[in-house]
């Protein structure tokens, strides 16, 4: 009985092999032609001529951009050719065996990019299209009033990835600006500084110098912290929460004994040849100048101290330090002496408990309104593509913050004309310019959303956020 049983089983499986055998025998052979190739502005079209189509797969490789089909129990008649182009998107056409009778082709990408596939009968094709125009969004609400759209647009020039923050001001948020460190001076990555409970979000704000100056307007809770060289577009933010963008200039003067007036040049900036400059506590722990000049510590109106160079900056004190020219208008000065000092960036702007400057200005009463020469930006700002960082005010009051990566793979970025009519599209009226290269970021939730071009975060001197007014301290 043990004996025939055996003898049963091993006939099962004798029968099982063969039938499994005689299926892959049987199982149909297509056989791939040809490999012919179009280009045209909108798209590079890849045709496989075939015997017949095959249960064909395919996908998209981002990370090492190529897209992979696969052609099961399909052979090649002939050779074909591995095929390059010289084409913005696409770099080449290759074809392997990976095991017998299966096929795999790559289409390798330069850049981003949306594929379709189709079949076509009578003689049997199989058509791909690498579109270079096209478009893709997500959109998703982050808090009750604030929505995030991702943005892929494909065009002629290359992809562009864009992330659009949409916020309601009216639903319980405001904007600020965020200061690197807490002090003018030194750098730090956004998404340190909105690592706050407050904060919803925010991106990267003003140009900056190496060791983090703030180039151009900062004002926070009503004190001055850094001034233009020139009059600039910057975002100011009144007691209300109302937004407004403008052109800010700064004015300062300090009024000695005697009826003298000596004007300020500059706040929290490195001092230069005849100037004088005011340091205040947001600069840092001291003036950081060299022997060459003097300081005086003005406090409540007095002078408190006098030094000639890097003094330590008393709470609640500034520091008016002068070299040259300046200096000398200064001499004579003394502790006890009354000193009045006044600021001031023009009327609204004296009423607006923040501000941060940037520009150029990209939209203006609804049209496209670009400031490049008016605010003396070089090429480093103005020229070509590149990652950009953007603000707009919407009809409706809400606030637009968008980021366009650039200089990579997925994104070529856009040029200011080119963010002018996008900030234009997304519907806002008034628009400026950011800082934008390797410091254009945005932070939603503790979370890095775009791709820095640098490959990580960069250390910048400042951003804009939006608070949340119920969580606010």
């Amino acid at each position: 009985m043990r004996l025939r049983n055996k003898v049963i089983n091993v006939f099962i499986v004798i029968t099982f092999i063969t039938i499994v055998t005689r299926i892959a025998v049987a199982a149909p052979q297509h056989e791939l032609l040809k490999i012919r190739c179009s280009q045209t502005p909108e798209r590079v079209r890849v045709v496989l001529d075939m015997s017949s189509i095959p249960d064909y797969s395919a996908a998209m490789i981002s990370d090492l951009a190529y897209l992979q089909i696969d052609l099961p129990h399909t052979v090649v008649k002939g050779m074909v050719p591995e095929l390059r182009f010289n084409d913005s998107h696409v770099a080449a056409v290759r074809l392997l065996e990976t095991e017998p009778g299966r096929q795999r082709l790559y289409i390798d990408l330069k850049m981003a990019a949306a594929y379709n596939i189709f079949t076509l009968k009578n003689p049997a094709r199989l058509v791909i299209d690498i579109n270079r125009i096209f478009e893709q969004k997500i959109k998703e609400e982050i808090a009750p009033g604030i929505t995030h759209t991702y943005w892929l647009r494909g065009q002629a020039a290359g992809p562009v990835a864009a992330h659009i923050l949409e916020v309601d001001l009216r639903r319980g948020y405001a904007v600020k600006p965020l200061l690197s460190n807490g002090a003018v001076q030194g750098l730090d990555t956004l998404s340190a500084m909105a690592a706050r409970p407050d904060v919803v979000a925010a991106v990267n704000g003003a140009y900056f110098a190496p060791g983090g100056h703030i180039i151009g307007l900062l004002k926070m809770d009503g004190e001055i912290i850094s001034t233009p060289t020139v009059p600039r577009t910057a975002v100011g933010i009144l007691p209300d929460g109302r937004i407004f963008l403008d052109q800010a200039e700064y004015s300062g003067a300090a009024f000695l004994p005697g009826g003298r007036t000596v004007a300020i040049n500059a706040v929290n900036s490195e001092r230069g040849d005849n100037e004088l400059v005011l340091y205040n506590g947001y600069y840092g722990a001291s003036t950081l100048t060299n022997k060459f000049g003097v300081e005086y510590v003005v406090a409540g109106g007095k002078v408190t101290a006098a030094g000639d160079g890097n003094t330590p900056i008393p709470a609640g004190a500034v520091v008016l330090s002068a070299h040259g020219e300046a200096a000398k208008a200064l001499s004579g000065l003394k502790i006890g002496d009354t000193v009045t000092i006044t600021q001031t960036l023009g009327q609204i702007w004296d009423k607006a408990v923040h501000a941060l400057g940037a520009g150029p200005a990209l939209v203006k009463n609804g049209g496209v309104y670009i400031t490049t020469k008016i605010e003396e930006f070089g090429s480093d700002v103005a020229g070509g593509r590149a990652p950009r960082t953007a603000l707009g005010l919407m009809p409706d009051g809400k606030l637009l913050l968008v980021t366009v990566d650039g200089r990579q793979q997925h994104s070529v970025g856009l040029t200011l004309w080119e963010l002018a009519l996008f900030m234009q599209e997304l519907g806002a009226v008034e628009a400026m310019n950011l800082d934008g290269g390797g410091s254009t970021e945005m932070v939603i939730c503790d979370k890095v959303v775009n791709k820095p071009s640098d490959g990580r975060e960069r250390r910048i001197g400042s951003g804009l956020a939006v608070v949340s007014t119920k969580l606010a301290n």
